[in-house]
């Protein structure tokens, strides 16, 4: 019976040592791996990298990097890896890949590992060592001892976008978060990297310094700006490193500025509705207009009219005005009817008074109301009245004007 107990407290003695042990290599297994088919390759060889527990369906990221060393990082930061060359993996639902990575050489000296890490989700990072022949080799910079910084809280993006970023100005916000000293020497004006990365691109970082002194086992809210290009819009990430690691990743989802797109639509409708008007405007100024031209005809004879008006008459001489007057006298005395004789004082039809007319007449010249002289019969004391013929006297009997074409005397006569 003694024996029994003696048996069963050393197999519970036992289980309870192996147990951590159990628990740690549980872990251990679910922490992602890497692997790579060779340790050394020069540059534009290749390496075929190989992981298992990363998470199912997660979008893997592969890079050569220079400056880093396993359980250190990256201390650079991806601006020490050769971007151009890197590729793009996603894990199966086993969480495992396996692909080929072209070996070229980046922009820091070696030490050098291949950078393997999520691009989306939780953040879960593996570097596994590369020597990349011929690459100039330099050690690593000595990490600053004393102070450390660790976030407390979850960092947060404050503020919103205004009028002009929905018009394409760059988006802005503020990254808050709180961070605790947990080394043994007080941290004076840290200096952060702020990241920002759109899809499947590494960030671009930015360094910004807090002012102010961090005790050991204090802690202290921060409060740093995060600007964007201008018109950009999408899915974002932003990240915050300090000392060469990477303390939290922030998503941004920034929305289209649709300002921008109204704006082409309008440009499309209103710039060929402004070539349109300016062009029928000028056809119209081009094309003779009918109203204006007939009534800048009206008004040009008009004017011709009134400048034949106001020209001053022409006189003709003494000389050719006495022949022409004498010769319509002795015309006038050939032809009856022409006038007649009243007695002096005496009125009659189309005739004038006996006292008027002498002093109008007296045998001199006349001027008719179309403007030609007249003359008088010799011894007459009345005017003739040329504008009266022998057919359309008032005194004169009513007869037929013309004769018709039937009664003419030539008709018939050869």
């Amino acid at each position: 019976m003694r024996a029994a107990l003696a048996l069963l407290a050393v197999a519970t003695l036992l289980g309870l040592a192996l147990l951590p042990q159990a628990s740690a290599a549980a872990a251990a297994e679910d922490e992602p791996t890497v692997k790579l088919s060779a340790s050394q390759a020069g540059k534009g060889g290749s390496v075929t990298v190989k992981g298992a527990g990363w998470r199912p369906d997660a979008l893997l990221m592969m890079l050569v990097c220079g400056q880093s060393a396993p359980g250190k990082g990256v201390v650079g930061g991806t601006n020490s890896c050769a971007n151009s060359d890197g590729r793009a993996v996603t894990t199966d639902d086993d969480g495992a890949f396996s692909k080929k990575l072209p070996v070229a050489e980046p922009p820091e000296p070696c030490p050098c590992v291949v950078h393997v890490a999520t691009v989306t989700g939780e953040k879960q990072q593996v570097d596994a060592v590369l020597k990349v022949a011929g690459h100039p080799v330099k050690a690593l910079p000595a990490q600053a001892s004393g102070g450390k910084l660790s976030v407390l809280t979850d960092t947060a993006l404050e503020g919103a976008g205004g009028v002009l970023t929905w018009f394409g100005a760059p988006p802005q916000r503020t990254l808050e978060f709180t961070v605790g000293n947990v080394g043994s020497a007080p941290v004076k004006d840290p200096v952060f990297q702020v990241g920002t990365s759109h899809g499947v691109f590494a960030p671009q970082w930015e360094e910004q310094q807090w002012r102010g002194t961090i005790a050991p086992g204090k802690k202290a809210q921060i409060k740093l700006p995060v600007e964007l290009s201008a018109g950009a819009h999408g899915d974002y990430l932003v990240s915050l490193k300090f000392g060469g690691k990477v303390l939290a990743e922030q998503p941004w989802g920034v929305g289209r500025p649709w300002g921008v797109t109204l704006f082409w639509l309008l440009l499309c409708v209103v710039v060929p509705a402004a070539v349109f008007r300016i062009g029928m405007a000028v056809v119209d100024r081009l094309r003779p207009n009918r109203r204006r031209v007939s009534r800048s005809g009206r008004g040009r004879g008009a004017r011709f009219a009134e400048l034949a008006r106001r020209v001053p008459r022409l006189r003709m001489p003494q000389g050719a005005v006495d022949a022409d007057r004498k010769g319509r006298a002795s015309h006038a005395a050939r032809t009856p009817g022409r006038g007649f004789t009243g007695a002096p004082g005496a009125g009659g039809t189309g005739g004038v008074g006996g006292a008027g007319g002498a002093s109008r007449t007296s045998g001199a010249s006349r001027t008719s109301g179309s403007g030609e002289p007249t003359a008088t019969a010799p011894g007459s004391t009345h005017a003739p009245l040329p504008w009266f013929t022998p057919d359309t006297d008032p005194g004169a009997p009513a007869g037929r004007l013309s004769a018709p074409s039937d009664d003419s005397p030539t008709k018939g006569t050869t």
